[in-house]
């Protein structure tokens, strides 16, 4: 080929990788104004409501759900995306005390699990403490948060099945889209904070959530046992391949069109089993999207997680009213853009 003609496709490239950048760029500096002052409000009490119920341990749970890792993650998340860091900032202490703990309840093994508390599935408290530790690694001088943090990882790499996905317990046994998208988006933390992944667990979780997408777009529970889709694994499952590095494909499109389904309008109620958790992911989602989904997304769940929010600033959930309070701040929060593993 020509010089010149290679010269001009290189030019070529280069303009639409520059114009894609600015498209982001753009995208996110308009995203801010979506957070109206009701918005800033809401916010501010759900934080406030999670810092005041924030054990002296440093974890955050109640009920069945006290001291849970998962729990205590998702807060530290929630307080990460206001934009405080470990000891700085209105939240800075909170997040330094979810840390704490987390590192505290990291086995040798890098199984991160406390005894004392409920949960939905070890793997699942594990993969969001992990993302959270991720998060953190960087912001903390701690000298023990690399360490444990490797380890927290190799177990993940470690315990992925011949599928390419994770289920409920450490082992390597049968697999589910919630749970691998669980240890995803930590291995995604992970590889953004410096830490090794290998390119074949991610080739082959991809494979695996690709193998879980239905022909109408959604995603089933377990490639192996067939079934029909659902919003909330869909949302799940279209974040952990954005979060993958998968940012194109029929996949994703078809995703998207069957999450828009599901865009929430004044005065509907859809029954949802998973509200939180599917509001949690398809944010992500979207805002990876951009575009007209994530402008025609966010205002749309804004207005409708403010009209639940109760005074004390937390939103009723039957698993875990913290869970659920940071989940939400984490969905009105997106557009602050300070969550690493947000960042495109």
């Amino acid at each position: 080929m020509h010089k010149f003609a290679v010269l001009a496709l290189l030019s070529a490239a280069l303009g639409i990788r520059c114009a894609a950048a600015q498209q982001a760029e753009d995208i996110e500096k308009s995203a801010a104004g979506g957070i109206t002052p009701a918005a800033e409000a809401a916010i501010d009490r759900a934080l406030g409501f999670l810092a005041a119920n924030q054990q002296e341990d440093g974890s955050v749970g109640s009920g069945a759900y006290r001291s849970n890792v998962a729990v205590t993650a998702l807060a530290g998340m929630a307080f990460l995306a206001h934009g405080s860091t470990p000891d700085r900032g209105p939240y800075g202490r909170n997040i330094s005390r979810c840390l704490d703990y987390l590192l505290a309840k990291t086995q040798p093994s890098g199984f991160v699990a406390s005894a004392d508390s409920s949960s939905q599935g070890a793997m699942y408290g594990h993969g969001f403490a992990t993302m959270f530790l991720a998060e953190c690694y960087g912001m903390s001088l701690r000298p023990e948060l690399r360490e444990k943090l490797a380890q927290a990882v190799r177990l993940i790499i470690s315990t992925q099945n011949k599928e390419g996905g994770w289920r409920y317990q450490p082992q390597r046994l049968d697999a589910d889209i919630s749970v691998t998208v669980c240890e995803v988006m930590a291995l995604r933390a992970a590889r953004n904070a410096g830490l090794h992944v290998p390119r074949e667990t991610i080739d082959r979780s991809i494979e695996y959530i690709k193998r879980c997408q239905n022909a109408d777009g959604g995603f089933m529970y377990m490639a192996s046992h067939g079934g029909e889709s659902a919003p909330a694994r869909s949302a799940a499952g279209l974040a952990a391949l954005y979060s993958a590095g998968v940012y194109q494909g029929p996949e994703l499109t078809k995703g998207l069109e069957y999450l828009m389904r599901f865009l929430p309008q004044p005065g509907v109620s859809r029954r949802e089993n998973y509200y939180f958790y599917f509001h949690y992911y398809a944010a992500q989602a979207m805002w990876q999207a951009g575009g007209q989904y994530w402008k025609r997304w966010y205002p749309a769940v804004r207005d409708e997680l403010l009209s639940r929010q109760r005074k004390d600033g937390s939103w009723i959930c039957p698993i875990s009213v913290e869970a659920a309070t940071a989940m939400a701040a984490v969905v009105l929060q997106v557009p602050n853009n300070c969550l690493p593993i947000l960042q495109r």
